[in-house]
Parts: C-alpha cells; sequence; structure tokens
C-alpha cells in the first residue's frame, strides 16, 4: 500500500519517459491545479503524486512510473487506486501491466475531464505464468496549464 505521505514506496520513476510524476499537497499548488486535498488524509497537507501541463511539457509528453515487480503467479491480484482528473483540457491516464520482457497490455485508458473528486478504481492483474511484472501508470500531459492527473493510496490486494 503507497500513500505517498513519506515517499514513493517502491515505485519508480521510468528512464524512458519525457518528466517525472511529483510528490506534492494541494496546499504547496496553485489554485485551480489538481485536488484540494489527498485522498488518504482528506487534508490539503496530505500527499500525492501528480503530473501537470505546463509550458515545460508538450502537449503528448509522457510520465511513467512502475511498482516493484510482482511474481508471475498471482492469482486473483488487484491493484485499487485513487485517480483525480479534472480540467477542461486534461491529457490521459492509462495503466499498463508490463512483463519483465517489456510487453504490455493496457489496463485502463481514460481521457478527458473525469470530475473534480477522487475516484475509485479496481484493476485485476492476470499472472500469465511465464513472466514476473509490474504495473505502470502513464500520464499523457494535456493543453491546459492548469490541468493535472493526480493519483493516491496505490494498494495492491492480499493476493498479490
Amino acid at each position: 500500500h503507497c500513500h505517498f505521505e513519506f515517499d514513493l514506496c517502491g515505485w519508480k520513476q521510468d528512464e524512458n519517459d519525457d518528466f517525472d510524476w511529483n510528490l506534492r499537497t494541494s496546499s504547496t499548488s496553485k489554485l485551480g491545479t489538481g485536488p484540494a486535498t489527498d485522498h488518504t488524509l482528506q487534508e490539503p497537507s496530505g500527499h500525492y503524486i501528480f503530473i501537470k501541463s505546463s509550458f515545460f511539457q508538450l502537449p503528448g509528453q509522457k510520465a511513467r512510473i512502475s511498482s516493484p515487480v510482482l511474481s508471475r503467479r498471482n492469482k486473483n491480484c488487484k491493484i485499487i487506486f485513487y485517480y483525480h482528473m479534472y480540467g477542461a483540457h486534461i491529457g490521459s491516464l492509462i495503466v499498463y501491466q508490463r512483463t519483465t520482457l517489456k510487453h504490455e497490455r493496457i489496463l485502463l485508458n481514460l481521457t478527458g475531464n473525469q470530475g473534480n473528486f477522487w475516484q475509485r478504481k479496481a484493476l485485476i492483474l492476470a499472472g500469465n505464468g511465464n513472466e514476473d511484472f509490474q504495473v505502470v501508470f502513464e500520464g499523457i500531459a494535456g493543453k491546459g496549464p492548469k490541468d493535472g492527473i493526480a493519483l493516491d493510496d496505490l494498494t495492491f490486494s492480499r493476493e498479490c
């Protein structure tokens, strides 16, 4: 379980992307960029990870963060997480299951405004028996300088 209050707890920034997911709080953000509170503590001082479109990122540029490696022997393994995607020109959030040989399968693809609140999602991770795997969250920058994507409370079920 990662609530991002202290660090990225084993999640790693990908090397082959354009920019990074950043740990942040709502109290450090400018109004209109991202959620008013984190999901864990429901406080402006609570942490989550965030990407936002800005002058530094061009639309379409990607930020990726990946989980620790999970065993191929997993059965009924799920990842449960909360996301916040609010703004007129929001980009996309894509969740992949990536094997150790870098084969990627899309588990979720969300684009555009999803509402100004935290939403829960649970995704089933199928161990195919051949390769260990990771979960990868990819945020794609949109066109709006105030619009961003936030993630919080990334949890793997007990079966993982």
